[in-house]
């Protein structure tokens, strides 16, 4: 009977048998790990997605209007410090306005005054920027310009078609 027991040991039955339940055994551990497993993080991992979500969707406006008002109030900065400047260049014009020196300087500058006794003259450089430029040849007549308008509309009314 030993040698029926080695035997039986060591038959395709047993080893069959033998296998299967090794097998079952790992399906079964590999699916309580994965239950385990599954069911351990799906509710954590819910629970941590819908609290940043919530968090992101809350902070979001608050956040937004923070950096938007920010950027407000440095432009308002800037307009007010080049307020600022431009009210100590109108208070330094102010200034120079209310002496008459600067006033004679402007006038005589400007307007082309003369004090009583000095004799007032004009330069004309052509070659100066934004002058205007003299016409030549038929235009430089010497005749005022509103006689040669009238000079060209009586040519035109002579050369009839």
């Amino acid at each position: 009977m030993a040698a029926r027991n080695k035997g039986d040991r060591f038959s395709t039955t047993t080893r069959l048998r033998l296998l299967g339940e090794q097998t079952a055994a790992r399906v079964y551990r590999s699916q309580t790990r994965r239950q385990a497993r599954r069911s351990r993080l799906t509710g954590r991992a819910a629970l941590l997605v819908l609290v940043v979500c919530t968090l992101v969707v809350a902070l979001a406006y608050p956040i937004r209007s923070y950096f938007s008002q920010a950027t407000e109030i440095a432009d308002q900065e800037q307009a007010r410090n080049e307020a600022e400047r431009r009210v100590e260049q109108l208070r330094d014009a102010k200034a120079r306005l209310q002496d008459d020196a600067y006033i004679v300087r402007l006038s005589r500058e400007h307007l082309h005054y003369v004090l009583p006794g000095e004799t007032g003259l004009t330069m004309y450089d052509p070659k100066a920027p934004g002058t205007a430029q003299r016409p030549e040849g038929d235009e430089a007549t010497g005749s005022p310009w509103y006689s040669n308008v009238w000079g060209g509309v009586d040519a035109a009314d002579r050369s009839e078609p």
